[in-house]
């Protein structure tokens, strides 16, 4: 059994970037809740609903995958759907406590931000089931976590970084110190290491204790990302939402100005949802949070509903390395081999990836 321990440091504590993302999203109110019929399947007695994060539906992220996997359930069962997007934090409660009033039999909450407004309504209403993306800190009976060991994935992806870099050095960072963000950053490091490791290799890794406190700065993620390229990094990996646009765009630069620098994204396939320098992304770390999200309501609407976490993992297909698209002919032959065999280690427990922020199971 190989072990890769997390060993860097981090910055500012977690309570800190909570104040920091409260702040930031203080404007707007939240979007009445939304009903939807069901398909042309049969139609079911089920009411499934979901509650965004400030980020909104079209996020190109977690929210949209999530509504997604909603939509999916819809038409494959003929459920009744309802939605509630939230424009603030201050939204959160008052519209997980509307799905509830509309009849929800499921309601899915999507990120750790609503885990307050989840936690209170399920203790007020026993009877009634839910579900939260990206949180496992809900011990109650009628209260799903969906979480992922996204570290699994990045290890992959820091692989082929390492292994297609040209100047032997790459980096990453995160819009803030968080779980959900570090656990990609660990990953991603561990994956350059074990590639350094198994080829005599020095790639160097920047960035692994840097955070911008911020999911929607455009400007401070392509100032940072322009301080790696300067540094020599030639594959960078934001793990900051919105603020990963901002790398494409130093991204774009860097290459009109002759360099070659890739970028590799996180949550979603960068390649179809970023809508810039897409030809640049090396490949992208990516939760399934449509198909769990579908799996949890089609679970539900069969009377199968369970609090026992569902954890996103390579082996259930929860989180995966997504093609390399236009950057295949620049990922090398041994380098794509190489991360066929690790995937399959991983997956039989041959190689393990701890982080820290590792989902418990």
């Amino acid at each position: 059994m190989k072990n890769y321990p997390r060993s860097f440091k981090r910055n500012a504590g977690v309570s800190a970037a909570m104040l920091g993302v409260s702040a930031l999203l203080l404007s707007g109110c939240g979007a009445a809740p939304e009903e939807e019929e069901g398909g042309d399947a049969a139609a079911t007695d089920f009411t499934g609903c979901i509650v965004s994060d400030a980020g909104g539906w079209d996020d190109r992220s977690f929210n949209q995958s999530s509504y997604e996997g909603l939509m999916a359930a819809k038409d494959a069962l003929g459920i009744e759907t309802r939605d509630a997007e939230s424009q603030a934090p201050t939204d959160f409660t008052n519209n997980v406590d509307s799905m509830v009033q509309a009849g929800c039999d499921l309601t899915v909450t999507v990120g750790f931000l609503l885990s307050d407004a989840t936690k209170a309504a399920a203790a007020a209403n026993p009877d009634v089931n839910f579900a939260i993306v990206d949180d496992n800190a809900i011990e109650a009976d009628n209260v799903k976590p969906i979480i992922y060991d996204t570290a699994q994935a990045a290890f992959l992806a820091g692989y082929v970084a390492a292994g297609s870099s040209e100047t032997g050095t790459v980096a990453t960072y995160g819009g803030m110190n968080l779980p959900t963000v570090t656990i990609f950053m660990d990953g991603f490091a561990q994956g350059v290491e074990h590639f350094n490791k198994e080829n005599g290799a020095d790639v160097k890794v920047l960035g692994t204790d840097s955070f911008v406190d911020s999911f929607d700065n455009r400007a401070a993620g392509k100032t940072l990302t322009q301080n790696f390229i300067n540094e020599g990094a030639d594959v960078i990996m934001p793990v900051a939402g919105p603020v990963g646009l901002g790398t494409m765009e130093a991204v774009v630069e860097a290459n009109e100005g002759g360099k070659n620098v890739r970028a590799v994204w996180v949550d979603s396939d960068g390649y179809e949802t970023a809508g810039i320098g897409e030809e640049f992304i090396l490949t992208s770390v990516m939760k399934l949070m449509g198909d769990a999200v579908e799996e949890v309501v089609t679970e539900s609407a069969d009377g199968n509903f369970s609090a026992e976490p569902y954890v996103g993992t390579l082996e259930n297909g929860g989180v995966d390395l997504a093609p390399f698209h236009d950057q295949e002919a620049n990922v090398p032959d041994e380098v794509k081999t190489a991360v066929e065999d690790l995937k399959k280690k991983i997956i039989s427990g041959e190689i393990t990836i701890e982080s820290e922020s590792s989902p418990k199971q």
